[in-house]
């Protein structure tokens, strides 16, 4: 019988919380009309991107940050 590999000094325990907290949940329907799906369906063959659900996530997570970066809370 083979033994399990034990990291050191990393809490499996831990690990299964940090594992838990970045299950995704959450559902959100996105529509596109012709003119668009044939945008991104271009851009993806272009640059050989498989998974269109990355891709998006990526688009919308890195466009809200940055907004939120600059239009921060201000003290004065």
């Amino acid at each position: 019988m083979a033994k399990k590999r034990k990291i050191a000094g990393v809490d499996p325990a831990y690990l299964e919380k940090q594992k838990a907290a970045l299950l995704r949940k959450n559902r959100y329907v996105l529509y596109f009309n012709d003119s668009e799906m044939a945008a991104i369906d271009e851009y993806c063959s272009r640059f050989k991107v498989h998974a269109k659900a990355s891709l998006f996530r990526e688009a919308i997570m890195s466009k809200l940050l940055s907004e939120l970066e600059e239009n921060h809370p201000t003290l004065f």
